[in-house]
């Protein structure tokens, strides 16, 4: 799995942020809680022992895993492009033509998708849809409950 990774500036330092608190937070305090409850004795039915190694391994596996993500990692920089059509990174405002409704969403990677936040995925079906379409530009999108027609009003660079 060596595939580059799209990210925001937002979201590689967010993981940034994250893997120096793991590294220099999470993981000593781990060692610490590791040593503290071998000193309780049996280690066969410590709870505190087998609850404190999990959780190293949990940390462990996510500093690597935020390691390999870092490293395989490009930030799109949108700060020299005009903002004519829909690309990873941009903000983009939808009219939903049968609800009616006005709708924004920030195209962003996988991992940074969260429609609670108003981020969709470059890969899901709207965020591929709008990907490359300019401004007042109708664009029909199959979603699973059938064909949704948006037309874009908006297109902001962040």
């Amino acid at each position: 799995m060596s595939h580059s990774i799209p990210l925001t500036k937002e979201s590689y330092e967010s993981l940034q942020e994250e893997l120096k608190r793991l590294i220099r937070v999470e993981r000593p305090k781990v060692i610490q809680d590791i040593a503290e409850a071998r000193s309780h004795g049996d280690l066969s039915e410590n709870a505190e022992y087998d609850a404190a190694k999990n959780r190293q391994g949990f940390i462990e596996g996510r500093i690597q895993e935020l390691n390999s993500k870092l490293a395989r990692a490009y930030v799109v920089d949108l700060s020299n492009m005009k903002p004519d059509k829909v690309v990873f990174g941009s903000t983009v405002t939808l009219y939903d033509t049968a609800s009616e409704e006005e709708i924004t969403y920030k195209i962003v990677g996988e991992d940074e998708a969260d429609i609670k936040l108003g981020k969709i995925s470059c890969t899901s079906p709207v965020g591929k849809a709008l990907i490359g379409h300019k401004l007042d530009d109708s664009v029909k999108v199959k979603v699973p409950a059938g064909t949704k027609e948006y037309e874009i009003i908006d297109i902001k660079y962040e």
